[in-house]
């Protein structure tokens, strides 16, 4: 799905928790989306995940505007979609600055850096501790 007659696309790079989005966007063309080459719907079968992946381009009322490929490794099905918002995000503002403020202000140019604590010796998880006993 990728034009190979169009050279020209805007680049930009979003994180969520151990997920990463490597996302371009075509300009001048129909309303479409390839993550690692299967469409959207096919790759984030969870509606909410479609929403929450394509929030950033429909907020920006660009939709029908771009061509968005995407290349995303690493984390879980929701953390994805998130790297695919951010990235989108990003990738908007390198096409037109003038959209960075209402991004900015929705907050999907932020990488969320809430990600999963450590777990510690002596504990069962990360604060988890083993049962107390008295005797």
């Amino acid at each position: 799905m990728t034009p190979s007659n169009t050279k020209k696309y805007y680049e930009a790079v979003g994180r969520r928790k151990t997920a990463i989005a490597r996302v371009r966007i075509f300009p001048g063309a129909k309303n479409s989306y390839e993550v690692n080459g299967k469409p959207l719907e096919a790759y984030f079968p969870v509606k909410e995940m479609q929403e929450v992946a394509t929030e950033a381009i429909n907020q920006a009322k660009a939709a029908d505007k771009f061509l968005v490929t995407a290349k995303i490794v690493g984390g879980g099905i929701s953390a994805q979609s998130e790297a695919l918002r951010h990235g989108l995000a990003r990738a908007l503002t390198v096409y037109n600055a003038e959209l960075r403020s209402g991004l900015k202000k929705l907050g999907f140019l932020k990488r969320d850096p809430r990600a999963k604590e450590r777990r510690k010796f002596g504990l069962k998880k990360a604060r988890k501790s083993p049962q107390w006993s008295k005797r």
